[in-house]
């Protein structure tokens, strides 16, 4: 998903900083890019999970490169599927980290920046499950529902100042995120209830520059939450026990 936006950010023929925790895919990116389009690209290698990822990404940016971002792109995401256990304290605490400290304090430190300048778009990627709390995915819908909120609300305190904030709520998307086979992604994207990441990518780019604060693509945002919503608890807690 960052790829494609990458490239489609450099189709308008902006510059580009990548930031990775994946050092060849981040390498690999940047060789392409520079070779399909006429830009510059800049790369990162960290690891946004950490606690103080923000502020040193912030710092690199601002202070030691000089470049105050148009856009930023809070896209880094990560996910598992299963009951929570103690010995998941770890990846949960990553988790948190990336999806809710890490965006909120990007958000915050280059939104300062941005409304200083008059001008800016902040992005960030949040999900269909933001309105799904569900077993197995616990911790991850929980904090991608907390980026829909933070999203939201954040886009009212700086429009006034010219900084456009938009949080995009996907549907499945065709990437290795959620570790689906080849052949279901093939299929759902043909059923039409898995988008590809270039159609998602050009909707959200869209949305943004024109302004709007929140967008949920896809018809399985339509359906899904709603039905999930009517399901009887007892009938949820017998479909986990079966397939957890």
């Amino acid at each position: 998903m960052g790829l494609e936006y990458a490239r489609q950010l450099a189709e308008l023929g902006y510059d580009l900083i990548l930031v990775s925790n994946q050092e060849k895919e981040l390498e690999d990116a940047r060789n392409g890019l520079l070779s399909a389009f006429p830009i510059q690209v800049t790369t990162r290698f960290q690891d946004l999970a950490e606690a103080d990822a923000a502020d040193k990404l912030f710092g690199w940016c601002f202070h030691e490169l000089g470049i105050l971002p148009d856009i930023v792109v809070n896209n880094a995401g990560m996910f598992f599927f299963k009951e929570l256990e103690q010995e998941d304290l770890e990846r949960v605490q990553a988790m948190v980290n990336l999806h809710v400290n890490t965006v909120t304090r990007t958000c915050l430190l280059f939104g300062e920046a941005m409304k200083q300048r008059g001008s800016g778009y902040l992005l960030i990627m949040s999900s269909m499950t933001a309105r799904i709390p569900a077993p197995g995915i616990t911790i991850y819908s929980a904090t991608k529902a907390y980026l829909k909120s933070f999203g939201r609300s954040l886009s009212y305190e700086l429009k006034p100042y010219g900084v456009g904030v938009t949080t995009v709520c996907p549907a499945a998307v065709a990437t290795p995120l959620y570790r689906m086979s080849e052949k279901t992604m093939r299929i759902g994207v043909k059923m039409g209830f898995i988008r590809t990441p270039k159609s998602l990518v050009r909707r959200a780019l869209k949305a943004m520059f024109r302004g709007r604060r929140v967008i949920a693509p896809g018809f399985m945002n339509v359906w899904l939450p709603a039905i999930i919503a009517l399901l009887p608890g007892p009938v949820i807690a017998a479909l986990w026990k079966r397939f957890k």
